[in-house]
């Protein structure tokens, strides 16, 4: 058997597969990593609920890997997978980009496990990824005229660039709290609850008593999604707007990047729980949005991931390949 997870800075998933296709997680089971001093107790206390004998193992981990080795970008770990296959006693333990992992988890989705923002049209060649959840993740998928291979970049963090006058005044909010702004810090949870209280200064409100129970009580974004999404609030509903224009803003420069005629994916936590704001064309809208080249990205195809295991069945599907190929 082989273990895999999906290591994320809210929840770290964790699974065993045998070596085979089509990939079938077993004994999936979920944990807090801010719980956790390191993944290695999530694996030990893994295993000993599902004590199984393992020969291998894969994981996809938020963060840029480098020689096999990690430091985890929204959590204080440091993982090593040559540490992790001495600990498990087998020969090598594989460590992948998040999204790399879910870039190999488009390869065992069905048509059902996807939404499709722009039917575009599909022709031969690359793909693309972009993810918001508790960070913002981005890969490639380069096509070698027979196969897709994803890759895995660090794009989250380049600057962000406004694109009109409320979005300088956004980045001047931002720089308040942070030396660096990047897309993450928008398209993001977090990013979420930042431009709602943007919004609010925009708007000459303070956060109402009502406001700040509920935030006390539950996850601030999941508050203003609910109520954007209910149009309960007017603020929350304009933060779900900006929110989303920004997120198709930057799905277009990354399919500028990397070109995927292929197909773009959204993947990550949050466009699944805002798919009925996704409809509304203002995604496809800030998309496309790119002057001289508004026709060409019309042309690409859209997709939003719905399947919120795609990493995990990645990290599956990255071991198995390995594994024929040794």
């Amino acid at each position: 058997m082989y273990l895999i997870g999906d290591i994320g800075g809210t929840k770290t998933t964790l699974a065993v597969i045998k070596t085979e296709r089509p990939i079938k997680p077993q004994n999936i089971k979920t944990f807090k990593s801010g719980d956790y001093k390191g993944l290695q107790l999530i694996i030990d206390e893994y295993l000993k609920e599902f004590p199984v004998e393992i020969e291998g193992a894969s994981f996809g981990i938020a963060g840029p890997v480098k020689d096999n080795r990690v430091q985890a970008t929204n959590l204080p770990w440091i993982i090593e997978g040559k540490e992790i296959a001495k600990a498990l006693k087998i020969k090598e333990t594989f460590l992948l980009n998040d999204l790399e992992a879910n870039a190999y988890g488009i390869f065992t989705l069905e048509e059902k496990d996807f939404y499709v923002l722009n039917k575009g049209n599909t022709c031969e060649g690359n793909q693309a990824l972009i993810s918001a959840g508790t960070g913002l993740g981005q890969a490639g998928l380069f096509y070698d005229g027979k196969a897709h291979t994803p890759f895995a970049c660090e794009g989250g963090h380049c600057d962000f660039a406004p694109r009109n006058d409320q979005e300088i005044r956004l980045l001047n909010f931002a720089r308040k709290s942070f030396s660096h702004v990047s897309y993450e810090r928008f398209l993001s949870g977090k990013g979420i609850t930042l431009i709602y209280h943007f919004l609010l200064e925009e708007n000459n409100q303070k956060l109402s008593v009502e406001m700040e129970k509920l935030f006390r009580e539950k996850d601030p974004a999941k508050v203003i999604s609910q109520m954007g999404l209910a149009k309960e609030d007017l603020v929350c509903e304009q933060t779900l707007e900006l929110f989303i224009s920004i997120y198709g803003a930057e799905a277009g420069n990354v399919a500028l990047k990397f070109l995927p005629f292929n197909g773009l994916y959204v993947g990550g936590g949050i466009a699944p729980k805002l798919i009925e704001k996704f409809k509304d064309k203002t995604f496809v809208n800030a998309f496309k949005d790119k002057g001289r080249f508004d026709k060409f990205l019309s042309d690409i195809p859209i997709k939003v991931v719905l399947n919120d295991r795609a990493a995990l069945l990645g990290s599956g599907e990255y071991i198995v390949r390995k594994n024929k190929d040794l």
